[in-house]
């Protein structure tokens, strides 16, 4: 399986690895290493969204990527509401390096875009399509959704920041952190 580390490239991809720090929904760093993986299928879709975001003035800031599958285990056994998260038993598809949680940043002012809630806020109003966020937000998402889905990712439909390969479960196998040495913390 061909995993391809992405890098941070100066106001255009911005790496915030929210489970390699205690800024994510645990408290506490799930990874050992701030390094960030994807899928050579997932990576080129990626290329393509960065590249339309980019011609319209936008950054992608990337808080996810892969996720080894024992990573996985451990969020489910902090919050196991399949609604947010995937039960390792089914295999997400960041387990198989073909999904991405991310946002959109200003170029110009180095801001987050208003998305209506923060990353990994697991409520209704991280839900795609929810009209009780204010108007910016909405437009925001669907922003995000627009470029995300040109550049050919499907989305997950209770989290605004979750994008997925199409078909990732039927064509993409299950990935550890023992078969790839990249470190995850204890």
């Amino acid at each position: 399986m061909t995993l391809i580390q992405l890098h941070p490239i100066q106001n255009k991809l911005i790496l915030d690895l929210a489970y390699a720090t205690s800024q994510n929904f645990t408290g506490n760093p799930v990874y050992a290493r701030s390094l960030c993986y994807l899928h050579k299928d997932a990576h080129e879709k990626l290329l393509k969204a960065l590249e339309i975001a980019n011609a319209q003035g936008y950054a992608l800031k990337i808080f996810d990527a892969f996720r080894p599958q024992e990573a996985q285990e451990k969020l489910w056994a902090f919050c196991s509401d399949p609604t947010y998260i995937c039960p390792p038993e089914k295999g997400s598809p960041h387990s198989r390096g073909v999904a991405v949680d991310l946002t959109l940043v200003d170029q110009e002012t180095g801001q987050d875009l208003d998305m209506g809630t923060p990353f990994d806020d697991f409520t209704v109003f991280s839900h795609h399509g929810n009209t009780d966020i204010n108007q910016e937000a909405q437009r925001n998402r669907c922003l995000l959704t627009g470029i995300m889905t040109l550049a050919g990712w499907d989305f997950f439909k209770t989290e605004w920041w979750h994008y997925q390969l199409f078909q990732a479960r039927e064509k993409y196998d299950l990935l550890y952190d023992k078969d790839l040495e990249i470190g995850m913390m204890d």
